[in-house]
């Protein structure tokens, strides 16, 4: 640990100004650019023998908001055969991980415990399960499926941990291939209700109390759904991509898209900012980062900023961080890159000495409410 700590200290040193740029640096042309902001890159994180993998699950740790885990696997979505990673990094040392566990298969998709933060769950591409303990110091998990114990049987794309049983056992739901998902968020409000995304493209609104089917189905992409998320602040709204190019916003009552956003590349990944409920961020295939604010625009991005040459690469995830004003993308050859967020990517009432005042939940979803009745309205008066 005495070890762990000196290393810190030499790697802040050495990146200090970088450190400093993450703290205090606002982006002073944001003043005179009108709704237009910029990524200002921090930190690349790089570990050795990582370069032939994928980075195909990013996750902040929801007490410690200075660290995120990392699930790496191959760039063939069906090679089961190939090894992975699953890596823990940590802010404070963006130059080596926290932890580093290598795994027989490749790693999918990882989920941190909400409030055992030390709990690591990772699903891999042979449809196995794991959970990693970060207090104990092997690298191996304490627990994991097998074909004895069930498992999948095809890769596990998405896992999510969930309340202790009533016995206090702790659990987490896993979703696999083998029944054509590809992805799956829960609502962050209403108990049991979550939406899935398919290999068909379509959208399925389900709860964990009408198990036989579900309650509505969206015919939502041509291609398969890459991601569906609800939006941090507005109960009635989710958001979804796919390789089909487009993005679209959706109010979970309605059947149609409140909103279609085609960024002319294929999308990889996609997510609603925490700092602003009309703003969402998008990666695509050709190395691009999109940001858009629905409620200045939905046809012209206030962000577009190359992160990895097409040609050399590909981008695969991102995630906001919850609280810090900063995001992470994850590409094809292994590396996690870091940006913060110019103040036109998350803009904020300010009070009179120019100080960002804190977030208003209410006020945010009255925000996307006025963008949502906008739209419909839009809709009706359409011939």
């Amino acid at each position: 640990e005495s070890c762990k700590l000196m290393e810190r200290a030499v790697v802040q040193n050495s990146l200090c100004d970088i450190a400093i740029d993450f703290k205090f640096y606002e982006d002073p042309s944001d003043e005179f650019i009108g709704h237009e902001g910029t990524l200002m890159p921090l930190w690349n994180f790089r570990f050795k023998g990582t370069k032939h993998l994928t980075v195909s699950a990013l996750c902040w740790n929801r007490r410690y908001l200075d660290m995120f885990a990392v699930g790496m696997g191959t760039e063939d979505y069906f090679d089961q055969q190939c090894g992975g990673m699953v890596l823990v990094y940590s802010l404070k040392n963006p130059t080596y991980p926290e932890y580093a566990y290598k795994t027989a298969s490749g790693v999918r998709c990882v989920d941190i415990h909400p409030h055992k933060s030390y709990l690591v769950a990772a699903g891999f591409y042979d449809g196995n399960v794991a959970v990693y303990n970060l207090k104990v110091e092997k690298l191996k998990p304490v627990c994991a499926s097998s074909p004895e114990t069930g498992k999948h049987m095809d890769p596990v794309i998405q896992l999510c941990w969930q309340k202790d049983d009533i016995n206090n056992n702790h659990n987490f739901y896993s979703v696999s291939l083998d029944v054509s998902c590809t992805s799956i968020d829960f609502h962050k409000e209403i108990p049991n209700l979550f939406l899935v995304g398919t290999l068909e493209g379509m959208i399925l609104k389900c709860s964990m109390t009408y198990t036989g089917h579900p309650m509505e189905v969206y015919d939502a992409h041509l291609l398969s759904v890459g991601t569906v998320k609800w939006n941090p602040f507005h109960p009635k709204v989710f958001i979804s991509c796919s390789c089909d190019m487009t993005v679209k916003i959706w109010d979970h009552t309605v059947t149609t898209p409140i909103s279609n956003i085609d960024l002319k590349e294929p999308v990889e990944d996609v997510a609603f900012s925490p700092h602003s409920s009309t703003v969402f961020a998008a990666v695509t295939r050709r190395g691009t980062v999109y940001f858009y604010d629905v409620s200045i625009s939905i046809y012209e991005p206030i962000c577009q900023q190359e992160v990895v040459n097409k040609r050399k690469g590909q981008l695969t995830k991102l995630e906001f961080n919850p609280i810090h004003l900063i995001i992470i993308v994850g590409d094809g050859k292994g590396c996690i890159h870091s940006f913060k967020l110019s103040p036109n990517l998350r803009k904020r009432p300010k009070n009179k000495k120019g100080q960002e005042l804190p977030i208003d939940p209410q006020e945010e979803v009255g925000k996307l409410e006025k963008f949502l009745i906008s739209r419909l309205n839009a809709r009706q008066s359409a011939p």
